[in-house]
């Protein structure tokens, strides 16, 4: 049951991953003619579209991971210490905290993105989407890295 938490745990941080770097590259590098190539195409999406998808997927993460915490607690965190792994270990302490960061952030940037975006301060917005994608990918990262030393079933 563990395996397929992780599983779902996993295709909704790609999911999400896909989704905040979107955003985040169509705020901060904003498409300058029509969209005649690829990274244009990256560059020309419509930013405010993804807000929702990503809170949904931010929040459903988070509690996939928060279900699955007591398996690493247990499991794979006590390998990290007697093989002595402290950056690994404090990696993880980091993306917890990161993600709490992340959830509590999560009401002001859904309320800057839903609102009528030209009374919005675009710099409080590209903000919070970059603090947000820098989570995410921490997160991602991390916790891709951690499987990989000790995944769950070994």
């Amino acid at each position: 049951m563990t395996t397929i938490l992780l599983i779902t745990h996993g295709l909704l941080a790609v999911a999400l991953l896909g989704a905040i770097t979107h955003q985040a590259i169509s705020v901060w590098l904003p498409a300058r003619k029509a969209a005649d190539s690829f990274v244009g195409r990256v560059r020309g999406v419509q930013a405010a579209s993804y807000v929702t998808a990503i809170v949904v997927l931010y929040i459903a993460t988070a509690i996939l991971g928060g279900i699955i915490y007591p398996e690493y607690r247990l499991n794979v965190r006590v390998v990290l210490e007697q093989l002595e792994l402290r950056l690994a270990n404090g990696s993880f302490e980091l993306k917890e905290h990161f993600v709490a960061v992340g959830l509590g952030m999560l009401p002001a940037y859904w309320h800057f993105w839903r609102k009528p975006l030209a009374n919005d301060p675009a710099r409080t917005r590209a903000v919070l989407t970059a603090v947000l994608a820098f989570t995410v990918w921490w997160s991602f990262l991390v916790g891709h890295v951690l499987n990989n030393i000790r995944g769950f079933g070994s």
